[in-house]
């Protein structure tokens, strides 16, 4: 059995918000399972990288922004990553939970992984 989750952001368009929620709360309950959890955000995703995005977004209006979403699954242990292009799209100006910035080298390596199962949104 796997023992790693990799989410993939590439397809996810940040400007809506009620997508944001089913992979944060999936990577909080998979990585408080005791899972290896990690996010990859790249694409239009990638703007979820960037200070001060994603607390303008909200799965429901009223309820937390997806900042806050985003830093329970960080909390909760799953890894941030992004994606080289990001940066060059988005700019420097991370959120502090981005732990490292890879390649599609990385993303592909880790998705053939045995040990990985790979969720895209």
């Amino acid at each position: 059995m796997a023992d790693k989750l990799l989410i993939v952001m590439v397809n996810t368009d940040p400007r809506n918000g009620p997508e944001m929620g089913a992979p944060f709360f999936q990577a909080t309950v998979a990585a408080a399972m005791e899972y290896e959890v990690e996010i990859i955000l790249t694409g239009l995703a990638g703007q979820l990288a960037k200070k001060g995005f994603a607390e303008k977004l909200y799965v429901q209006e009223g309820e937390r922004n997806v900042y806050q979403i985003m830093q329970d699954a960080h909390e909760a242990g799953a890894k941030f990553k992004v994606c080289t292009p990001t940066i060059e799209l988005w700019g420097v100006d991370m959120i502090p939970e981005i732990s490292e910035t890879v390649g599609g080298a990385y993303v592909i390596s880790e998705a053939m992984d045995d040990d990985t199962v790979t969720f895209t949104y």
